[in-house]
């Protein structure tokens, strides 16, 4: 069923695309014949019009000579001569508006008035006229011109000539119906090569929209090849891109999830086996009653600051953690860190050797805090024993540098790209208490403050964190 849905959508889309190629086509070409026929026939109206003004100017000359000799056998000769073809009609009037002469004698003996033929009153009142009218005895298309004959300022007669438009019409329809079939053939043409077209749209459309319903399924990793040469692979390396992206943050979700559940399952297996030893009878014993209460406080406290990183870790990715924003010293800050952990230094016979140049930040002071507490943390626990950790801070530029390095084992290079994922260790001899979390959280710290962190280790020489934050600019500090 879902396949034939899919079939419907696609044939929807060719659909549409067809339709607007095709109606595009229609609309274009239909305006394009359109303004051809009417320039056409526009044309081809005053080109007629032309030649009935030559006509009736040399044929007023011709009958103002007979008229004003009173030659009306002259007149008649005229009107013949010029009125001989069937589709030209030729008539001459007196001043007073009386026939003199007519092209077609028989038909016009019906006329009763001829102030209402079009042209001879206003030809009458010494004006010319022109224009298209339906003829005198018959109900069919014609051009006239009606001319007053005027011979030195006198009004001596009126000629008015007509020729009908049957022959016209009649060419000008068949080059209409070969206009409308060059134009159904053209249309035909289009719509065949715009389906294709349309087609080589809404397939990779198609394409790219079945993807896009795979990757809402939790398909990630799939790839669309999709080669059009234009936008869409564009498109469809941006979908590939994001489908990678996707894939990698399931990957790393499902592999938080399996962490997570480890790290709670085994403070939480270490109780429940401790409470079943004292509901056993340990409780009776107490040494051993002693001993497995302090493994369930060290469990619950173990517990406690994973919760704790966890919801820490939480709101620093999603944004949602409030930074405060004061000028800390960059100097007071590496002090306060040293001395928060000099117990722990001073147990296992570690020392610090502190060259810090006094620079302002601007930042959250105990979130800054806490980020170094997590580097530093993570030196201690992988120096070794009767070491040094070495502690600089310097500018460089626009930026406050702090470089922590230690005397441990080092890192290697398969691990030190992951060093900062979260619950990454690198192997369990530098596990130590740790639930590979605190570099993590320290990376989110810095990110917030527009600063960064990185690594770098040589195998049995130690590791170097370098942190880089902003200086707080000096109008500001000043």
């Amino acid at each position: 069923m879902r396949d034939w849905w899919h079939v419907i959508k696609l044939n929807n889309i060719h659909t549409k695309l067809l339709a607007t190629y095709v109606l595009l086509t229609t609309l274009g070409t239909s305006l394009m014949a359109s303004y051809i026929l009417w320039s056409f026939h526009t044309y081809i109206m005053r080109t007629r019009q032309a030649d009935l003004e030559n006509w009736t100017m040399a044929l007023s000359e011709s009958a103002a000579d007979a008229l004003a000799e009173q030659n009306l056998q002259q007149v008649e000769i005229l009107v013949q001569r010029y009125g001989a073809p069937q589709n030209v009609a030729l008539r001459i009037f007196n001043q007073q508006g009386r026939l003199l002469a007519t092209s077609d004698p028989q038909g016009d003996k019906k006329v009763t008035n001829w102030y209402t033929v079009p042209g001879i009153k206003e030809a009458l009142q010494n004006r010319s006229q022109q224009g298209l009218s339906k003829g005198v005895l018959s109900n069919e298309d014609r051009l006239y011109i009606s001319k007053p004959i005027v011979r030195n300022g006198k009004l001596l007669g009126v000629v008015r000539m007509s020729i009908t438009l049957h022959q016209f019409q009649s060419q000008f329809a068949k080059v209409i119906w070969s206009v409308l079939g060059t134009l159904s053939v053209t249309i035909l043409l289009c719509a065949l090569i715009s389906s294709r077209f349309a087609r080589s749209l809404s397939k990779p459309i198609e394409t790219m929209r079945n993807f896009a319903i795979r990757l809402g399924s939790g398909h990630f990793g799939d790839k669309l090849d999709i080669c059009e040469n234009n936008e869409l692979d564009q498109l469809a390396a941006e979908l590939n891109r994001m489908s990678e992206r996707l894939a990698s943050l399931d990957q790393e979700r499902r592999a938080f999830l399996a962490n997570v559940s480890h790290e709670l399952r085994t403070p939480i297996s270490n109780v429940q086996v401790t409470v079943d030893a004292l509901r056993s009878g340990a409780y009776e014993e107490p040494e051993l009653r002693d001993r497995f209460f302090l493994t369930i406080d060290n469990e619950i406290k173990r517990l406690s600051r994973l919760i704790h990183d966890l919801l820490d870790l939480g709101r620093l990715e999603a944004g949602v953690s409030q930074l405060e924003q004061q000028p800390v010293s960059l100097r007071g800050l590496i002090n306060r860190a040293v001395s928060a952990m000099e117990p722990r230094m001073q147990a296992i016979g570690i020392s610090a050797q502190v060259n810090v140049v006094d620079l302002v930040l601007q930042g959250d002071p105990e979130r800054l805090l806490q980020a170094i507490l997590n580097v530093l943390d993570n030196a201690i626990k992988h120096s070794l024993p009767n070491s040094q950790i070495f502690i600089s801070g310097y500018n460089e530029g626009k930026l406050a540098v702090v470089k922590i390095q230690d005397q441990g084992t080092g890192i290697s290079k398969k691990d030190l790209p992951r060093i900062f994922e979260q619950f990454y260790t690198t192997n369990p001899s530098r596990q130590g208490n740790g639930n590979g979390l605190g570099l993590a959280i320290a990376k989110r710290i810095l990110e917030a403050h527009y600063g960064s962190i990185t690594a770098s280790s040589t195998v049995n020489q130690g590791a170097t964190f370098t942190i880089c934050l902003p200086l707080k600019p000096k109008t500001e500090s000043a």
